[in-house]
């Protein structure tokens, strides 16, 4: 009752301001520019509390960045909870590169687990989404030594002792042991397409990691993938730079093109002997996962199917290479193993000094945890119900008890819960509605618990576990005196049904000074993308879409069918048919937008980046006429022209689903385009691939309809590549959505 009552005046100052915003706007502040609200963007986020989190010394602490208001410069502190001590860990002030007398600075840090000491990346030279080249320094707190440790690494890592350091460089593994100040490379068969220790695109960007190998808890081994894409065709990707463009080559393999060969290596690093582990699989097939479990020298693997509806689990004695089955899951659609969205690096999880693991599966229709026992026997399914576990934040062996985040008491919420080992005594510990991330200590003694709804600006508290508030990192009191100076429009949530009776959760931010007597242009932004999710209870802290609001706009979003959180049947309804479903109940969304009197069902955006980008194409070409415009942010047209793990995790293989294939194809439906319909693309996009706009463009062209078309030759993945670019191109929006929705020729140069 204490800490509800702590919480509740806030709470009222903060609902009073909101709901007043409106009623004195024209007193308040209103955003002048699309510049303006790019950078109102942070005022209404708010502090994040401690920055860069890192749990230490067995989770009794946790270090934080922040900058010392004197020098200027970085510093690494740390926290104990128990005692509140807090105190400097690191300064960089007077530290200099070994050797130089250039000033250290770095690109970020890591601890190694023995929480003496602090590996640096400095010199970063960026190559994919996660990774990129770098060199590496070992910091000792204990005698405030720098030492480099690696040149020109992809990755490197202390072993869990900190004697040693392996790294992998031009795609060979190394190890330099710090006792014996000797250099020892682990592998020497890397060539022009083979390589050790990173991965190949498809695989970082499609399974979310960037280091491809692993220390052994006890120091003895290094678990690490090779991969040979030799052939695997390449993309090639120029900005049209120079007098004589250059082209960028990246193999990345797309629908029904072939993968590159992987298998797994371990060494020992005591010894040099290297085997490699035989799956005894045949085919293609992906590794996207290894594990080291609590039996010495055993080392767990995922194996999936190309088509990812079979994952099997083995265990191999890394001595030996002797394997055996331990798990088998099969679906009817896919298996996950990680999930982008959520932040959810893994499905299965083995805890330290237990011979048992748990695995998250939807088997039920919803993902619920299930624990099994080395030999692969379920023990029991651990959380039950009609609800989604969406992580596992921490396992107490010694109380066996697991913590989690699920969507329990609303799809859309994430709350915290503990539950025991059998599935007893489950305890929610997060009690305010809204959507809450969690940072939990290794021990599960503490947690850092950041959080918002609807009427509360983000908060940052850290608790432990027994239900007690340590301390309030973060109350963002300024985000509230922001919302008294400023006009702000909160966002709402609503639901419908659709015709074929599914509810949808959807959200909407309604314009300044809304009067319901008048009628509205309405913007439906979204995403859309399997096991994604939009719409949550939180605090809306988009300056774009406060912008938006400003102009007079409705903006609406909605968790339409494939989002996760709903369980597997509104998800995985869309598997083999992407755009289908989606599209529908976008549709539907406008349709029931369509019922409200304020409402202009004339002047209806549609607009979306990436899987948004498609949704966005998708809908106009299969929906005509229900959105007057559609603007699509480097869109998907064609999913044979995707990488083939995203797209055959959703759609099947090609010889399996050509059909289906044909009918989510945008330009299988150019001939029906209605209204206007802007394509943004740059063309060094090395995700979605510039032809995908391009293809669709000789379809639109070929039918005879017309499309508008901005390219970015620098640029990447959503087009824009600095400030200046990503300001232009919501100026162009801005400008598109005036032109078409409110019929405003007369709108400013965006040169002037």
């Amino acid at each position: 009752m204490k800490k509800h009552f702590q919480f509740m005046p806030y709470f009222l100052l903060a609902v009073s301001f909101i709901l007043t915003s409106n009623l004195f706007a024209q007193q308040k502040i209103m955003l002048k520019n699309v510049k303006d609200a790019i950078f109102e963007t942070k005022k209404l986020q708010g502090s994040s509390g401690p920055e860069g989190v890192n749990w230490i010394n067995n989770g009794s602490s946790y270090s934080y960045n922040t900058k010392n208001d004197s020098t200027k410069k970085e510093e690494i502190r740390s926290y104990d909870p128990k005692s509140g001590k807090d105190e400097l860990v690191f300064d960089a002030s007077n530290l200099t590169f070994p050797d130089t007398t250039k000033p250290f600075e770095y690109k970020s840090f890591q601890w190694a687990k023995d929480s003496k000491h602090l590996v640096f990346e400095t010199n970063f030279r960026k190559i994919y989404r996660r990774s990129g080249i770098s060199d590496y320094y070992i910091y000792s707190l204990k005698d405030k030594t720098l030492k480099l440790a690696a040149k020109d690494a992809r990755t490197a890592e202390l072993s869990p002792d900190g004697s040693m350091v392996g790294y992998e460089r031009s795609g060979n593994m190394f190890l330099y042991n710090f006792n014996k100040k000797n250099e020892t490379q682990l592998t020497n068969d890397a060539a022009t397409n083979v390589f050790n220790g990173h991965y190949d695109w498809v695989y970082e960007e499609e399974f979310g990691q960037a280091q491809a190998w692993n220390w052994s808890p006890d120091n003895k081994y290094i678990a690490f993938w090779q991969f040979d894409e030799s052939g695997v065709p390449n993309i090639k990707l120029t900005n049209y730079e120079g007098l004589h463009s250059k082209y960028v080559d990246i193999p990345i393999p797309q629908v029904g093109d072939p993968n590159p060969k992987v298998k797994i290596g371990i060494i020992n690093v005591k010894t040099n002997k290297k085997i490699w582990l035989d799956t005894g699989e045949e085919g293609d097939y992906y590794i996207p996962r290894i594990y080291w479990t609590s039996i010495p020298n055993t080392l767990a693997m995922i194996v999936l199917n190309r088509a990812q509806n079979d994952m099997k689990l083995f265990f191999f004695n890394v001595e030996t290479g002797e394997r055996h089955l331990v798990m088998e899951e099969k679906n009817n659609t896919w298996v996950a193993i990680f999930n982008f969205y959520t932040d959810v690096n893994d499905m299965i999880y083995f805890p330290e000094n237990l011979h048992e693991f748990f695995w998250v599966s939807d088997r039920s229709g919803y993902y619920h945890i299930y624990r099994y026992d080395y030999s692969g026997k379920l023990l029991n399914q651990v959380t039950k119900g009609n609800w989604d576990v969406i992580k596992v934040l921490g396992i107490n062996v010694h109380e066996k008890t697991i913590y989690y985040l699920s969507a329990e008491a609303s799809p859309l919420e994430q709350q915290l819960y503990s539950i025991k080992f059998d599935g007893s005594g489950e305890d929610r510990l997060t009690k305010i509605k809204g959507f809450h991330q969690v940072n939990m200590s290794p021990s599960t003694k503490y947690y850092i618990d950041t959080y918002s709804n609807i009427n509360l600006p983000r908060q940052v508290e850290l608790w432990d576990t027994n239900g007690k508030m340590l301390k309030k990192l973060e109350n963002n009191s300024i985000v509230t005196t922001y919302l008294a100076t400023h006009v702000y429009s909160p966002k709402e949530l609503f639901s419908f049904e659709t015709p074929d009776s599914v509810k949808l959760d959807c959200s909407m931010i309604k314009p300044v000074n809304f009067d319901s007597t008048k009628k509205y242009p309405v913007i439906l932004s979204i995403y859309g993308g399997p096991e994604s999710h939009s719409v949550y209870n939180s605090f809306e802290a988009s300056g774009w879409n406060q912008y938006l609001a400003q102009q007079g706009y409705i903006i609406v979003d909605v968790n339409n069918r494939g989002n996760a959180n709903y369980g597997s049947e509104f998800m995985k309804i869309v598997y083999g048919q992407l755009g289908k479903w989606e599209s529908h109940d976008f549709t539907a969304t406008a349709h029931y937008l369509a019922t409200l009197p304020y409402v202009d069902s004339k002047n209806m955006a549609i607009m979306g980046t990436s899987y948004g980008g498609y949704s966005t194409v998708f809908t106009m070409l299969t929906h005509p006429g229900v959105f007057k415009i559609g603007i699509a942010n480097s869109p998907v047209t064609d999913w044979r022209l995707y990488d083939d793990i995203y797209t055959e995790r959703y759609m099947n293989l090609l010889d399996k689903n050509k059909e289906g294939y044909i009918q989510s194809d945008a330009m299988t439906h150019a001939s029906n385009l209605q209204g206007k319909l802007l394509l943004i693309h740059s063309t060094m996009d090395d995700n979605v691939h510039v032809q995908n706009t391009m293809q669709l463009l000789t379809a639109l062209t070929n039918a005879g309809k017309d499309a508008d078309l901005r390219i970015f030759p620098p640029g990447a993945h959503g087009a824009a590549y600095n400030l200046a670019s990503y300001t232009l191109m919501l100026e162009v929006y801005d400008h598109y959505l005036n032109r078409n929705l409110k019929g405003n020729c007369n709108q400013p140069d965006i040169n002037k």
